[in-house]
């Protein structure tokens, strides 16, 4: 389930979904919000995304954290143009 906001987040953790994903909070709020959402259920995959960078990833990375997501892998990757001729 994705979650913008601490509500939402418990909400989730407490009705047993398999994976919430916290999406584009700050560093240190997404680490106090990820620590609660594991207390409300240990068992629960907690992801976070959005505004991580390569630079900022070190950040994001903690031990209630279990993925991280960086869309900047796809959606700011340069384009190849190539072709096959058979």
């Amino acid at each position: 389930v994705e979650c913008s906001t601490v509500a939402e987040a418990l909400e989730a953790a407490r009705a047993g979904v398999d994976i919430v994903l916290l999406d584009n909070f700050a560093p240190q709020e997404l680490h106090e919000v990820a620590a609660q959402v594991k207390a409300e259920n240990p068992t629960v995959t907690v992801e976070a995304s959005g505004g991580v960078v390569l630079g900022t990833l070190p950040q994001f990375l903690g031990p209630h954290i279990d993925v991280v997501s960086m869309g900047c892998l796809t959606h700011s990757a340069p384009a190849l143009d190539f072709a096959l001729r058979v």
